[in-house]
């Protein structure tokens, strides 16, 4: 089964490209709601409160992300103990879900990963293609404030993220998100009948 990776910053636009992939009959698995599942689990809040307090979880006992990510996206080394918690739990999550996927018969998965930093760094060890998905960070914080995020919080996570410079340097495919999200789409769909022709899917 073959692994798209789909990368690119906060607002860049890697929804979009998933689900123009998706339209065309891939299956997907979204790393950030993955990373969401993770938090419900027990151990993974007993270990947050132990790095974070416990005044990150809500009173119906559970995390609630907006105050973790006031904590751990303040530096490089929190946010480092918070990925020392999470990571492994979620890679632990996606490998089953892979694993039924490619039972299920399903010849592509599209992943979207926010979290990526490089190829042997990431759940993207095996993937097939890395698509970036990139635009200039003024439109990306703008978007992402549109959609309900605290300008301050998406700053913050932007700085702990890799440069577009380095997602370049590590995609297989780069898509200029700098226009409508149709335009996107298009491109995207256009991009992925083209690998089918080559690859034979």
């Amino acid at each position: 089964m073959r692994q798209i990776f789909v990368i690119g910053g906060m607002g860049a636009g890697k929804s979009t490209a998933r689900k123009a992939l998706v339209e065309q009959g891939l299956a997907y698995i979204d790393l950030d709601k993955v990373g969401h599942e993770v938090l419900t689990w027990d151990v993974v809040k007993s270990d947050l409160v132990d790095a974070f307090g416990a005044d990150i979880l809500g009173e119906d006992g559970e995390v609630v992300r907006a105050a973790l990510a006031q904590k751990a996206f303040v530096s490089p080394a929190l946010t480092r103990k918070l990925n020392r918690i999470t990571l492994p739990r979620i890679e632990d999550a996606f490998t089953s879900m892979l694993d039924a996927l490619e039972s299920e018969g399903h010849e592509a998965v599209v992943v979207e990963n926010s979290v990526y930093k490089t190829r042997s760094l990431s759940m993207a060890y095996n993937a097939d293609v890395v698509i970036a998905v990139l635009a200039p960070i003024e439109t990306r914080v703008a978007r992402a404030v549109q959609s309900g995020w605290d300008e301050l919080d998406v700053r913050r996570r932007i700085a702990q993220q890799i440069t577009d410079a380095e997602r370049i340097e590590e995609a297989d495919v780069v898509f200029n998100n700098d226009g409508t999200p149709e335009d996107l789409r298009d491109r995207v769909v256009a991009w992925w009948r083209d690998y089918c022709e080559q690859e034979g899917i």
